[in-house]
């Protein structure tokens, strides 16, 4: 460990043994103080030796360098925001040992009196999500660094883990939309695949010609795309259960046949959509106004889909292997669209009861 002067600045140079007993080099010049190069110089050493005597920024240095790898890039990249614009203003300078649950109530606080320039909150979904973030990174401190308790987890949560509404196009509705949709093939079939099969908007796009077997009318969703600092990302899909095989109807099997075939130069492995999410709520918003029909967003298609198959009169078991759900999942979020009621349950109970005084009788 040493600080030197560097012209009218200070440089701090920090030698420290990895986890491999190989012996490296850190440094950082630019410092005003030879006290701003010493408290840098102490940061680190505290970082080498998992001291929670550290600062929470240096802390959630140590947290991406442990979670960075374990987790998509795109999920890494809403963890960091969060944590780089709604935490580290707040905690960043305090030792992580030494903030308390006051003081998480009080950046709750803050967190949902927050309005943006148009006097809006943010939405108790995403005050949720904020908390979530920032408790993740006390667990790993407490998990594997030593920290006695979870501040943020002694509060509680903030907002509601409550889904968005879901809205939903009956067939009639998707139908006048589509049609107005047939000016631009490229819209066209995306929205068939969106609709008819229930797929995500990032297993959509993601989508090429080696994914469907035109004699088993199937498609494979085995990936997703993103588009992340401007670049094209293909990640795993969503969750395990998300791989999977879709039958398709047979009039979908004609159209994506035709739709490949316009694609006369395609290859194999390009993607069969190279359009971006913005571009599909474009025309989502186009077709909805010229269709006359209400407006929901890209995910609601995918609702659409499921409602559809719940009126159709298929099991959430069956639904869930289509969508990539859990069946679970299936049963709570769309338990009030399956047919039985619970005026029809009580009437099967009552009648129930009936037989059994019947017997007895």
């Amino acid at each position: 460990m040493a600080v030197y002067k560097d012209g009218n600045k200070w440089r701090s140079v920090y030698r420290y043994t990895d986890w491999q007993g190989q012996r490296k080099q850190t440094q950082k010049r630019g410092f005003a103080t030879r006290r701003d190069a010493l408290t840098w110089e102490r940061e680190q050493l505290n970082k080498v030796n998992a001291d929670l005597d550290m600062s929470f920024k240096s802390f959630v240095e140590l947290y991406a360098e442990d979670m960075k790898s374990r987790v998509k890039e795109n999920t890494w990249e809403s963890k960091e925001h969060i944590l780089r614009t709604k935490v580290l203003p707040y905690f960043g300078n305090r030792k992580i040992c030494e903030i308390q649950s006051k003081d998480i109530i009080a950046w709750q606080n803050e967190m949902m009196n927050h309005k943006n320039k148009n006097g809006k909150p943010y939405s108790p979904v995403y005050l949720r999500n904020l908390h979530t973030q920032l408790s993740a990174v006390f667990n790993h401190a407490v998990k594997y660094y030593g920290l006695h308790e979870n501040p943020a987890s002694k509060v509680g949560n903030m907002g509601k883990s409550k889904y968005r509404e879901m809205l939903f196009w009956t067939q009639e509705e998707y139908s006048r939309f589509a049609a107005e949709m047939m000016d631009k093939p490229v819209s066209y079939y995306a929205f068939e695949m969106l609709y008819w099969c229930g797929i995500r908007e990032g297993e959509l796009l993601a989508l090429t010609p080696e994914d469907f077997d035109f004699n088993k009318g199937t498609v494979r969703i085995n990936k997703s795309y993103t588009r992340l600092n401007g670049r094209d990302i293909i990640t795993d899909p969503k969750t395990p259960k998300s791989n999977r095989v879709i039958q398709m109807p047979d009039f979908l099997i004609e159209e994506m046949k035709d739709y490949i075939q316009r694609l006369y130069k395609i290859g194999p492995k390009d993607r069969l959509f190279e359009v971006t999410k913005y571009y599909l709520i474009h025309e989502m918003d186009r077709g909805a106004a010229a269709a006359g029909v209400k407006r929901i967003r890209i995910h609601d298609l995918r609702h659409s889909h499921i409602s559809l198959l719940i009126q159709l009169g298929y099991s959430a078991v069956a639904i869930a292997d289509r969508v990539g759900h859990e069946s679970i999942e299936i049963t709570y979020r769309y338990a009030h669209l399956f047919p039985t009621t619970q005026s029809e349950m009580a009437k099967s109970l009552s009648d129930l009861r009936k037989g059994e005084e019947s017997n007895v009788s």
